[in-house]
């Protein structure tokens, strides 16, 4: 009865995961530098971001801070200022590693919980994520869907999210790609910082 909507939240969400951004970027640092094990804990947490964006809009949180531009322009700056951080902090290690043995290696896997919480955070914080599934619980999801209809798309969405980020640590993972890119050096570090920099400044001035 519902297939028609759900396959239309599933292209949607299908474009949406598979373009680049900043959950891509952190899933690809931390499976290249620290191995498919980081990558998959990462991606884990990006997918269980994607219920709290679900439990927000199920809520009607995210509509409240759609009226509400004070609120929504406090977490705009919030997550720029994330991913500004970490862009520095990836910069800030490759100098580390151009005035060391001048080339990535692989580091120290963090923990599972780090991991997650990296991910999490990622994905949680992004604005961006948060108009998209506004527009999905608004415009694309009828009023009239039941409740527990609406909880099952949101797993699903999850659950998409997750095995989409864990195929990508998985190709990432593989030795030959990760030597291949870990060549590189010190200028996969910058790429990464510049692309998460580059996000948060434009979250921060352009809007999303």
């Amino acid at each position: 009865m519902y297939w028609a909507e759900f396959l239309t939240i599933a292209i949607a969400h299908f474009f949406a995961v598979a373009s680049p951004g900043p959950d891509f970027a952190v899933v690809m640092g931390q499976s290249v530098r620290c191995g498919t094990r980081s990558g998959i804990w990462t991606s884990l947490g990006v997918g269980s971001a994607i219920l709290l964006h679900v439990a927000y809009c199920l809520l009607g949180v995210a509509l409240l801070l759609s009226q509400s531009p004070a609120l929504f322009n406090a977490m705009k700056l919030l997550a720029a200022g994330y991913l500004f951080y970490l862009g520095v902090q990836s910069i800030r290690n490759s100098l580390i590693q151009a005035v060391g043995k001048g080339e990535a290696t692989q580091g120290p896997a963090p923990s599972a919980a780090r991991a997650f919480g990296l991910g999490f955070l990622t994905n949680g914080l992004n604005p961006k994520a948060t108009l998209f599934f506004l527009a999905l619980f608004t415009v694309v999801i009828d009023p009239n869907t039941p409740t527990t209809v609406q909880i099952m798309y949101g797993l699903y969405l999850a659950v998409a999210t997750f095995l989409w980020f864990a195929l990508l640590s998985l190709i990432l993972g593989i030795p030959r790609v990760r030597v291949f890119i870990l060549r590189m050096g010190v200028w996969l570090e910058r790429a990464m910082g510049a692309i998460l920099i580059s996000i948060s400044l434009q979250i921060a001035l352009n809007g999303v």
